[in-house]
């Protein structure tokens, strides 16, 4: 099946240069080109986890809020207090709708007193920006700004980066960022990523040098055996970095997704206020209900499994449906089949043994705490 792209799909200011590094497979998120694998996934996965990888993620578009009201409209959007978050510093910070279900866990980065950008997950977080900006009357404007990540993963990534822009961005601290112009490619770069490896996020702030930047970034990596790739499975699988929309499904809230840790909801006896945004009481109304399912790992016994092309119904030893099973691969890390599942209680508590039907086979699967540690007993 090609993938044919056209108006509606944006491709990056690095897709050629990816295809021509040997990427040879993508999808299509945020309405933009993500490529996702090369012919070799073993060879993408080893340079993440023992050097470095170069990852087109144009696709991790921009939401920009800027203006006098913009802090006030990022605090109201967000489940995470950013009252008091600085010029210069990202944070993870979950979004919900009215009734408390996550709608996108972006990156908030501060760039100026009265600029936010929002970099986010495979939603319209632009078109909910706008709608809840005009409803509530802030003085505000939403845009999608000329912004392209371009992200270095693994641990040799930091070498790559400061063989590319130079030192000083040893100095740069996790979820801190620093504008930076190089050669004239002006650049916000960031130290994240979506990887438990360490790295960077460069956020090309002029699409038109984006070919530039990927081969200084190219000739800097060779003698640290930076190779071409893109996210990957395995590894994300066994730092556990929620993939929203993948190990989520639209009834999903934080809790559920195994990041509530990053909502501020105040003490929930109300002593302590927390900060007003969208969702907040149906949030507490959740917790205090006792239904939540959770997002839990799975190890899944035999053979490596075919891909996973859709969720799969996790059941009791008696047959009966407990959850479904959002994500599984075979890890190389631990040599094991690992899955994350969304289970309803009391069926989420770890060392239980459930049922998964894969490849026309049924399986045993059993329930562990995340992230993955199967050196501890489940």
């Amino acid at each position: 099946m090609e993938l044919v792209v056209g108006p509606r799909t944006k491709t990056t200011p690095f897709t050629e240069r990816a295809v021509a590094a040997g990427m040879t497979k993508a999808m299509v998120y945020n309405h933009t080109v993500l490529p996702i694998g090369t012919d070799d996934p073993a060879a993408e996965y080893r340079a993440l986890t023992e050097a470095a990888a170069i990852w087109d993620v144009g696709c991790e578009r921009q939401v920009q809020i800027a203006g006098p009201d913009a802090h006030r409209l990022i605090t109201y959007l967000c489940a995470r207090d950013l009252r008091d978050l600085p010029v210069g510093v990202a944070r993870y910070a979950p979004m919900c709708d009215h009734d408390g279900r996550l709608i996108n866990d972006p990156m908030a980065l501060r760039l100026e007193e009265a600029t936010f950008w929002l970099s986010i997950a495979d939603s319209d977080v632009l078109l909910w920006t706008r709608a809840v900006a005009g409803e509530g009357a802030f003085d505000v404007e939403v845009t999608e700004p000329d912004v392209w990540p371009l992200a270095i993963q693994g641990p040799l990534g930091e070498d790559v980066v400061a063989a590319a822009l130079g030192d000083w961005v040893r100095g740069i601290g996790f979820f801190r960022f620093v504008r930076h112009v190089h050669d004239g490619i002006p650049l916000v770069v960031c130290r994240s990523g979506w990887s438990g490896q360490g790295g960077f996020e460069l956020f090309l702030t002029d699409g038109t040098k984006g070919e530039q930047l990927w081969d200084l970034l190219w000739e800097a990596g060779e003698p640290f055996g930076l190779r071409v790739g893109a996210p990957t499975q395995p590894e994300r699988i066994e730092s556990f970095l929620l993939s929203f929309g993948g190990d989520t499904d639209p009834e999903t809230d934080p809790d559920e997704a195994g990041i509530g840790r990053f909502v501020s909801l105040g003490d929930c006896d109300g002593d302590v206020p927390g900060h007003d945004f969208i969702g907040k009481e149906a949030l507490l109304a959740r917790r205090a209900s006792g239904t939540q399912r959770r997002l839990v790992g799975l190890v899944v016994d035999g053979e490596p499994p075919a891909p996973l092309r859709s969720p799969q119904t996790v059941r009791s030893r008696d047959g009966s449906p407990v959850g479904t099973l959002r994500a599984l691969t075979r890890s190389p890390r631990f040599g094991a089949n690992l899955g994350l599942a969304l289970l309803s209680p009391p069926w989420f508590e770890p060392g239980i043994e459930l049922r998964v039907n894969l490849d026309d086979a049924d399986r045993t699967a059993t329930t562990t705490s995340l992230p993955f540690d199967l050196s501890r007993s489940t």
